[in-house]
């Protein structure tokens, strides 16, 4: 196992495992430990997660989180652009079916630190869509994987997207014993305060460095109730943006919070890795 005796970051939310690395996963993350930035590399669906586990057994500082993307719940094929990203991406979708043992059996590994990522997402409706059934049917799911999470007593990492209030709802409604990361955050601060009161953490990524359309977020969350993350191969943070994103352009993003935050970098290292340590466990 490679070793790194200490580090100062944590990617606290990367795709290590997905395709846009099935040439240099297992390189990058040799790089990404020797500039001591530990990741917690999360999983979509089932092969995704299964991939997530097996590279988190390999490495020390390497860490997965297991589950099913939203989207991953329907069958379809769509191209996702968004104007910050480097170019559209096509992504298909099988309409996989929850098997709570097979997610069970992952679970129980010691390097899965969080279930996910698992959540709500009402952007990617499509015309035709039977939307009321299928956000009935996101919701189930995600109340199954709290259940484990639960039961497995681990936080959750969530993914959400155009259904804050509803989230906030589930979560008031069914409580994660571990509570979690609202990963890849982008609401208002009114609504991260929800979700901080709760016991959450609000992940924040290269879309915070893209201009200042996020800064009073930054300025009025407390960085003890913040995370650092890629959400790599997305979302590439400033001055990278144009490349692949990985996990080591975790630091561009603590860069970003510190000037807004008129703090060193290194304060936001340090709070925010902590934040990692306590809340995954590791």
């Amino acid at each position: 196992m490679l070793y790194v005796s200490c580090f100062m970051l944590i990617d606290t939310h990367a795709h290590l495992n997905f395709s846009a690395y099935k040439n240099d996963a297992e390189e990058v993350i040799k790089k990404t430990l020797l500039e001591s930035v530990f990741v917690i590399n999360v999983g979509s669906q089932y092969s995704t997660s299964v991939r997530a586990v097996e590279y988190a057994k390999k490495y020390n500082g390497l860490y997965a989180v297991i589950g099913i993307h939203p989207l991953h719940l329907q069958a379809q094929k769509f191209s996702y652009h968004d104007p910050n990203e480097v170019e559209e991406v096509e992504i298909e979708t099988a309409g996989e079916i929850f098997e709570k043992e097979k997610y069970l059996e992952l679970a129980k590994n010691p390097k899965v630190v969080a279930i996910g990522e698992v959540g709500l997402d009402y952007h990617h409706f499509e015309d035709g869509d039977e939307i009321e059934k299928l956000k009935i049917k996101q919701k189930e799911i995600f109340l199954e994987f709290i259940k484990l999470a639960n039961e497995v007593e681990k936080p959750i990492m969530i993914h959400c997207w155009d259904a804050y209030d509803d989230l906030y709802e589930i979560l008031k409604k069914n409580p994660v014993g571990k509570t979690g990361v609202i990963h890849s955050f982008v609401g208002s601060f009114k609504t991260a305060k929800r979700f901080i009161e709760l016991g959450y953490l609000i992940g924040l990524n290269g879309i915070v460095t893209y201009g200042i359309s996020y800064d009073k977020l930054i300025h009025k969350v407390d960085l003890k109730d913040i995370v650092l993350e890629t959400d790599c191969p997305y979302l590439t943070p400033v001055p990278k943006k144009g490349e692949r994103n990985e996990p080591m352009y975790v630091k561009y993003v603590a860069q970003k919070i510190a000037n807004v935050k008129e703090i060193s970098v290194e304060e936001v290292e340090k709070v925010t890795t902590e934040n990692a340590k306590n809340i995954f466990q590791i």
